[in-house]
C-alpha cells in the first residue's frame, strides 16, 4: 500500500492495541501513514536505498538466429489483475542461438506465465522444443529458392524438385537443432536450466535461464555450437565422397556441408550476441576479472559488426567477392541482399545492446534484498473493521495489513487492490478478511534472500504481495510486487 510521503527507521511492526503480537524490530518502508487511494510513491527508509536494483535473475545465452528474437532481456512484462504485478524480463534472457543461432543472457525476473513459443515438437534431454510460426515462413522461402537452384543442377526433376527442397529445408533446421542442442548438454552438465529450445526465423536459440559460474565455462558453452556444426559439416563432406556430384544425394549433402560451415563462421564471428561475441566475453572476463568488462567489449565488437553487416554485405555479394557473378546495375538479387543484410544487422545490433542492458541489471542484482524492499506490516484479526485496520496502520507508520489468528499466526494478506475498491464511507463495514488473500507455501518468503536466489522464487510464485518471515518465523513485512517492479526500473536506469 504505497503512497506519498516520508521514510521511517526499522521499529515494531505490530500495533501495541494487539495484544497477541510480540513486540519486535520490522522495517520501515515508507510513509507513515496508509491510504491506498494516494497515488502511489516508491517506498524508501533513511539508512539505505529507496530499492534495490532491478529484477534480471535468468542469464541466457543467445546467439541470433532470427529477427524473432528481440532478445529480451525483455523487462517490463506485466500482468494486471486488479494490482500491479512483478514485471519480468524475461532478459533475456543466457539463450544460445544460431544463424541458425544466436543471442544475450538474460536476468528472469518474477512474471505471468509466459506463450509456450510455438509448436511443442517434443523434448530432448528434458528440454522442450518448440518449432516458432516463423519457421514455416523461412522454410517455404528456403525450398523455393533452393528449388530454383535445383532447376539449373537437375532439370529433370521437374516439380518434385520442391519435394528435395523441402527435405533440405527440414534437414538443414535439424543440423541447427543439433547445434542447440550442444549448448543445451553442456548447460546441463554445468547445472544451468535450460528453460527451452525454439527454432525460428534465422535459426534456434537454446534459452539457458543462468549465467555461467566462470570465464573457462562460459567459452565452453558458447563454443560448442559453431563446434558441432563443424563437426556436421565435416560428416556430410565425408559422405559426399562416394556419392556422384550431379544426384540429388549429391545436391543435398553438398548443401547441407555449406549450410553448416555457414552457421559454424557466423556463429563464431567475435561479437556479441553471437557464440563468439560469448566466447570474446569470456576471455575478456578472464583478463579482467569482471564479466561486465567482457560484455561491454564483445557487445560493441558486436555493434561494429552489425555495421560491418550492413555495409559490406551488399558490397560483396555485388562484386561477385562471394562466388556470383559481378553486377553493375540494381535488379531483385541486390535488393534481396541489401535486406537480408539489414536484417542480419538488426539483429547482431539489438542483440548487442540487450546483452549490454542485462548484463547492467545482473551486475545490480546482488543489491536487490528483501529487506530493503519489505513493507512494515500490522496484524490483525479476520473480523477487524477495514477502517480501525488502517487507523492501526497509521499510527504505526507500517503500509500493508496481515490478517492473523488469535495466536497471532498469519493467515492471509488484505490485498492492496481490493483496499482501493472499497469507498471511505464503507470501510467501518467491511471486515479485512474479506480484502484478504489466503497465504500459500509460495507466499511466504524469507528476509534473508538476495539477488537471484529472490527473484527466482518470487517467479516460480507469482503473486501481488508476499508475507516476509525471519528465520523464526516471525512475521517480518510484507513484500509487494509492485515495489519490486519499481526497483526493476530504477535498475534499469541506474549507470554501471
Amino acid at each position: 500500500m504505497d503512497e506519498s510521503g516520508g521514510s521511517g527507521q526499522p521499529r515494531p511492526g505490530t500495533d501495541e492495541s494487539h495484544r497477541h503480537q510480540p513486540d519486535r524490530t520490522t522495517p520501515a518502508t515508507g510513509p507513515a501513514r496508509l491510504d491506498p487511494s494516494r497515488p502511489a510513491s516508491p517506498p524508501a527508509t533513511a539508512d539505505r536505498p529507496e530499492h534495490g536494483p532491478a529484477p534480471e535473475a535468468r542469464a541466457a545465452h543467445d546467439q541470433p538466429n532470427g529477427p524473432e528474437d528481440d532478445r529480451r532481456p525483455r523487462p517490463g512484462h506485466v500482468a494486471q489483475d486488479g494490482a500491479d504485478q512483478p514485471r519480468g524480463d524475461h532478459a533475456s534472457h543466457p539463450a544460445h542461438r544460431t544463424l541458425a543461432h544466436s543471442a544475450p543472457g538474460k536476468g528472469a525476473a518474477p512474471r505471468p506465465p509466459e506463450p509456450r513459443g510455438g509448436l511443442l515438437m517434443g523434448r530432448l534431454f528434458g528440454v522442450p522444443v518448440y518449432v516458432a510460426p516463423s519457421w514455416f515462413l523461412v522454410a517455404a522461402l528456403i525450398t523455393w529458392v533452393f528449388g530454383g537452384q535445383l532447376e539449373r543442377v537437375l532439370p529433370e526433376l521437374g516439380a518434385a524438385r520442391y519435394l528435395v527442397s523441402l527435405f533440405f529445408a527440414v534437414a538443414f533446421y535439424a543440423s541447427v537443432l543439433v547445434h542447440e542442442l550442444a549448448h543445451t548438454v553442456v548447460a546441463l552438465r554445468y547445472k544451468l536450466p535450460v528453460r527451452r529450445i525454439q527454432l525460428q526465423f534465422f535459426g534456434g536459440v537454446s534459452e539457458i535461464e543462468k549465467e555461467a559460474e566462470t570465464p573457462g565455462r562460459e567459452f565452453v558453452l558458447a563454443f560448442v555450437g559453431p563446434l558441432l556444426s563443424l563437426v556436421l559439416a565435416g560428416l556430410f563432406y565425408l559422405a559426399m565422397q562416394p556419392v556422384e556430384p550431379g544426384t540429388v544425394p549429391g545436391v543435398l549433402l553438398a548443401g547441407l556441408m555449406i549450410s553448416n560451415l555457414l552457421v559454424a563462421v557466423f556463429n563464431l564471428l567475435p561479437g556479441l550476441p553471437l557464440d563468439g561475441g560469448r566466447m570474446l566475453r569470456a576471455v575478456v572476463w578472464k583478463i579482467t576479472g569482471r564479466p561486465m568488462s567482457g560484455t561491454v567489449a564483445a557487445a560493441w565488437v558486436g555493434r561494429a559488426l552489425a555495421v560491418s553487416v550492413l555495409i559490406g554485405l551488399p558490397l560483396l555479394t555485388q562484386s561477385g567477392a562471394l562466388g556470383r557473378d559481378a553486377v553493375d546495375n540494381v535488379g531483385m538479387d541486390t535488393v534481396l541482399d541489401a535486406l537480408l543484410a539489414a536484417i542480419l544487422a538488426a539483429i547482431i545490433w539489438t542483440g548487442a545492446g540487450n546483452s549490454l542492458r542485462v548484463a547492467r541489471l545482473r551486475e545490480h542484482l546482488p543489491e536487490l534484498r528483501a529487506r530493503n524492499l519489505t513493507r512494515r506490516a500490522v496484524p490483525v484479526e479476520g473480523d477487524t473493521p477495514l477502517s480501525e485496520a488502517l487507523r492501526r496502520a497509521n499510527a504505526a507508520g507500517a503500509r500493508a495489513l496481515v490478517v492473523v489468528d488469535a495466536e497471532g499466526n498469519p493467515l492471509s494478506l488484505v490485498r492492496e487492490a481490493a483496499i482501493v475498491g472499497v469507498p471511505e464511507h464503507r470501510r467501518p463495514w467491511v471486515e479485512v478478511s474479506g480484502l484478504a488473500q489466503d497465504l500459500t507455501d509460495g507466499m511466504r518468503v524469507s528476509a534473508e534472500l538476495a539477488g537471484e536466489d529472490l527473484l527466482e522464487v518470487l517467479r516460480a510464485n507469482p503473486a501481488t504481495e508476499y508475507l516476509v518471515v525471519e528465520e523464526t518465523g516471525e512475521i517480518y513485512g510484507v513484500l509487494s510486487a509492485a515495489d519490486v517492479e519499481r526497483a526493476f526500473v530504477k535498475a534499469m536506469a541506474r549507470p554501471s
